[in-house]
Order: structure tokens, then sequence, then C-alpha cells
């Protein structure tokens, strides 16, 4: 036939005929055979010469209420079990955390290391694609809470349970530090207030001591100048007496020698001696009447005006004087004043700072807790070592070449169907609108070309 001969080719309708698709692909099965089994051979391949990796995870839970026990009775940091399964877990997620984990166990992390990237870089790569913080379904909408759950998923060759491991104590003991960080830092600061509280007290105290020492002084002051003042006084007085006293003696001394009186005398016996008669008489005065000083008579009068007028001093004839020469003796040293002074331990006499001492006393035990032993969390599942790598998975991979390669041989069969339909067409042109889907008839156009 010649390859000019025209072909009857039958219209085909707008769906695509199945069938014939079908027909096309079983005609070229040895090429879907053939990239079906290339799929696979790529799969296993790929499954025994890519590096396993392996999947480890750690489990945590609060701690017991008697392991923070403790810490709570203090009374100065108070942390639930909750809130600290919580701050472990955001120390697990804290980029800082892992950071300085990576930095400080570089031989661990040797394998994630590439040339020309820095230390940072490296652990960026592991921190991206490695290490998992995982919540229960139940906690995700909410803060941690019953469990935290850390996976590690590590090439072979990694220590991956040394590292989670060592990851899960190193982010508690970082807490841990950072707890006690904490807790000296508020202890620090309340025995500030407290000693300041004590510094005010014992300001307080020698304000009062000094006011009560003053109030002393400037009493016994104004008492000893109200007494030398008492004393000036009584001893002019005492001086003006004296003076009038003489001023009398002189004026009695006169008389009593106008009268001629040398000797004490009464006025009766005055009267008598001028008359004449028997001097053994004896007689008896009785008068409610002061006698005048020249009675005294001259000798008398003058020997107590030379007296008077000897004299160098009048307190001996005050008593009160004496008294107030006593109490300036008395005050010439206030012993309380003295006492006041002499204290040495003040503390002692501070009011109302027991309590602040006790409070010292009772934050310098908190201050010196051992945290060594502080348990935050309940490590429920430490890391072991797993029985299998989780990647790769090698009959899935298989699997899926065989499925990937056997498609890729239907679409080829199918390209190459629809290529030869497609030259077909164009050596035999169709009216518009009509398709020449059949197998048949694209092997009959086929062949009258050849």
């Amino acid at each position: 036939m010649s390859s000019n001969t025209p072909v009857p080719v039958g219209p085909l309708s707008n769906e695509a005929d199945l069938f014939a698709l079908f027909q096309a692909v079983w005609q070229q099965k040895k090429i879907v055979i053939a990239t079906t089994l290339l799929g696979a051979l790529l799969a296993i391949s790929y499954a025994l010469l890519a590096t396993p990796e392996y999947q480890v995870s750690s489990t945590l839970r609060p701690a017991a209420i008697n392991e923070l026990d403790a810490l709570n009775r203090s009374g100065v940091y108070t942390l639930p079990p909750s809130e600290a399964l919580l701050k472990v877990g955001s120390a697990l997620e804290s980029y800082d955390t892992r950071l300085g984990f990576f930095k400080s166990h570089q031989a661990l992390f040797s394998q994630f290391k590439r040339p020309g990237r820095t230390l940072e870089q490296s652990f960026e790569d592991f921190d991206r694609s490695s290490l998992y913080l995982k919540l229960p379904e139940s906690q995700k909408a909410g803060s941690l809470g019953a469990s935290i759950g850390l996976e590690l998923n590590y090439p072979q060759g990694v220590d991956g349970v040394k590292i989670l491991n060592g990851f899960v104590n190193y982010a508690i003991a970082a807490e841990r530090e950072q707890i006690a960080a904490d807790l000296k830092v508020i202890v620090n600061n309340r025995l500030t207030e407290l000693k300041g509280k004590l510094d005010a007290a014992r300001a307080s105290y020698e304000t009062d001591k000094d006011v009560r020492i003053a109030t002393l002084q400037e009493a016994d002051n104004l008492k000893r100048a109200q007494l030398q003042d008492e004393v000036k006084a009584l001893r002019q007085q005492l001086k003006t007496g004296r003076q009038d006293r003489v001023s009398q003696l002189d004026e009695a001394i006169g008389i009593a020698r106008a009268l001629g009186i040398r000797k004490p005398t009464t006025p009766s016996s005055l009267g008598e001696a001028a008359r004449p008669g028997d001097a053994s008489v004896m007689r008896t005065e009785i008068n409610n009447q002061q006698i005048p000083l020249y009675f005294m008579g001259v000798e008398a009068l003058e020997a107590e005006r030379a007296a008077l007028q000897q004299r160098k001093t009048d307190d001996f004839t005050a008593e009160r004087i004496a008294e107030i020469a006593r109490e300036l003796q008395l005050l010439q040293n206030n012993r309380e004043v003295e006492v006041l002074k002499q204290r040495k331990n003040e503390d002692l006499f501070l009011s109302g700072v027991e309590p602040l001492r006790a409070e010292i006393v009772r934050l310098g035990g908190v201050a010196n807790l051992d945290f060594s032993n502080l348990k935050l969390v309940s490590v429920d599942r430490e890391a072991v070592e797993p029985l299998g790598p989780v990647k790769p998975k090698k009959a899935l991979i298989v699997a899926l070449g065989v499925v990937l390669g056997g498609l890729a041989g239907i679409l080829i069969a199918l390209l190459k169907h629809f290529v030869v339909l497609r030259r077909a067409q164009t050596s035999y042109p169709v009216p518009a609108g009509v398709l020449t889907g059949s197998l048949g008839s694209a092997k009959a156009l086929e062949k009258d070309r050849h």
C-alpha cells in the first residue's frame, strides 16, 4: 500500500478510550517492566547505601512534692512540681542551653561538624533537624503539665543515648543552678533589707541615746545654775543681814555708853542701881517685852561687833547653803550619762529587733541549702539503645521504588502512544472534531507510512 493512500479513520468521542490506552500500555509492557525494575533497583540501592538513622526518646514528669519540700518551706522561693517541670521544659527548649551543651560536649557531636562551618552553624543544623521537644496532644494548647517528651534523631556512629541523657541532665543541672542563683539573690536582697532595718534601729537608738544624754546634761546644767544663783542670793542676804546687825550693834553700843552700861543688865536692875540699898537683895523680873539690845552692855556689844566685822563668810550661818553645796557636788557627775556612754554592746539595748535578728539567722540557713540533691523533675524514661534504625525504612522504600518505577513506565508508554498518534494526524489530516484514538487505526497508519 502506498504511503499516500488515505486510510479511513472513524470518528472518536471526546472521552478517552481507556481500553485503547490499556492496550497501548500492554503493547509496551517491556518498557513498564524495565522502568519498574529500574525503580526497584534504585530503591534497593538507596536503602542499602543510605546511612541508617536512629531515634531515642526520654520522658520527664513532675517530681514528688517531698522532693521540693525544703525549698518551698523556706518561705523565700515557692516552686510547685508542675512549675519545676515547666522550668526544665523551658531549659530543654532554650537555644542557649542547647548551644551550651553542644559547646561543652563537642566530642559527642564530631559527626555533625562540617568543613567550612563554624561551631554555631554546625549546631544550627543539629538543633533544627535532630532534637525535638514533644508534648502530649492534650497539653500542646496549654502549659507544660503531666509530662515532657524529648526525641533525638541521629545517624549511625553517633552516641545518641549519651547525647540525649547528657542533655537532659545538663538542662536539669542548669535550671538547678539558675534556681540556686535566684534564691541567693532573693536571700541577699532580704538580708540587705533586714540589715538596713537593723541599721535604722541602731541609728534611732543612737539618736535617742544622744537625746537622753543631752537632756540629762541640760537638766543638770539648769539645776546647777539655779543652785549657784540660790547660793549667791543667800550669801548676799547673809552679808546684808550681817551689815545690818553691825549697824544695830553700833547704835546699841552708843546708847549703852550713854547709859553707862558696861555689863549686861535689865531695866529693873538699871533702875535699882540709882537707889542705895542692900546689894544682897535678889530680884526676879517677869517681863514679856523684848529687852533693848543696849542692855547687853558695851563689852558684849563690842565683842559681837568685832566678831561680825572679822567674819569672812556667812555660809555656816545658813543650813541651806550646806544643802546646796551637797547638791552641787552630786551634780558634778551624772552617773546615768556615764553608764550610757560606757555601753559596749549597744545592740543589746535595741528594741523591736528580735524578729529581724531571727529572720537574718533563718535566711542564713536558707542560703546554705544544698541544691546538689534538689530533684526538679522525675526522669520517667531515660534514653536506651534503639533496637533498630527508624530510617531508612527499606521495605517502604523498595515498595515505593517499584510503584514509582511502574508509574514512570506507564507514563513513558502513554507518551509514546500519543506521539505516534500525533505523527499520524500530521501525516493524514482528518476533519475538525474527529479524533483518531484507536490503537488499530494508529497501527494501520504507521504500517501504511512504511
